[in-house]
């Protein structure tokens, strides 16, 4: 449990968990939707100050927040991804590990992207590759030697949600399915691609939330601490 006196209280709006990389392994991240600018960048600089020993991340950034990060941490590192929304200050620990992140098509890269760059802040290796879903299941069988010696698999995907499936039946990493937003109407913001990739005929597949590229990440995070030590 976390006392009170172990969380940063920030004005009236927020107790920071400062604590919770020495628990976890993961440290806490700031969701910045519906939180305004002024939030998200104080929030942001309490973390660094509080655990100066990792990066803070904010995920689900708005424009305003892209925009004005860049010069809002003095000498800091600020690394800005427009199309994951997320915001990474301070310097990136080394990488360790390795985990696969693929996507079944284009539109599934801003979900892919938030998950590289959550692995790049908790200090993991990650290779990306795109576009590789089922309707042209060669392009998957050509990348197949690349994903051979990951430690963990994020397979992004969107309509029918097939390509975690077909992965967690060709490698021996763990897979875990990662569910997007993207697909006509049947297809449900989602819904339809989570419910295949619970009901996956391949055993052992793990899957996150719609769209969760952050909690995806962090699982394969976790994954590596176990394998390579913390």
């Amino acid at each position: 449990m976390v006392s009170e006196t172990e969380a940063l209280r920030v004005a009236d709006y927020a107790r920071l968990d400062i604590a919770r990389r020495d628990r976890t392994g993961v440290p806490e991240v700031v969701f910045a939707q519906a939180k305004t600018v002024a939030q998200t960048l104080r929030l942001l600089a309490e973390l660094r100050a509080g655990d100066p020993e990792a990066p803070a991340l904010a995920t689900r950034c708005p424009d305003e927040v892209l925009a004005a990060a860049p010069t809002a941490f003095g000498t800091d590192p600020v690394r800005v991804d427009e199309v994951a929304r997320t915001v990474t200050v301070g310097p990136l620990p080394p990488p360790r590990g390795r985990v696969g992140v693929l996507t079944a098509g284009t539109c599934d890269l801003p979900v892919a992207r938030e998950c590289l760059a959550t692995l790049a802040a908790l200090g993991v290796g990650a290779t990306l590759v795109d576009d590789v879903g089922v309707a042209g299941i060669g392009r998957l069988f050509a990348q197949l030697p690349r994903l051979h010696d990951v430690d963990c698999a994020l397979v992004v995907a969107g309509m029918d949600g097939a390509l975690p499936s077909v992965v967690a039946g060709l490698l021996r990493a763990p897979v875990v399915g990662v569910p997007t937003s993207v697909g006509y109407g049947v297809a449900s913001g989602g819904v339809t691609a989570l419910g295949s990739m619970l009901s996956a005929c391949a055993p052992g597949l793990t899957v996150v939330n719609i769209d969760n590229g952050f909690g995806a990440a962090v699982h394969a995070a976790k994954v590596i601490n176990a394998v390579h030590g913390d």
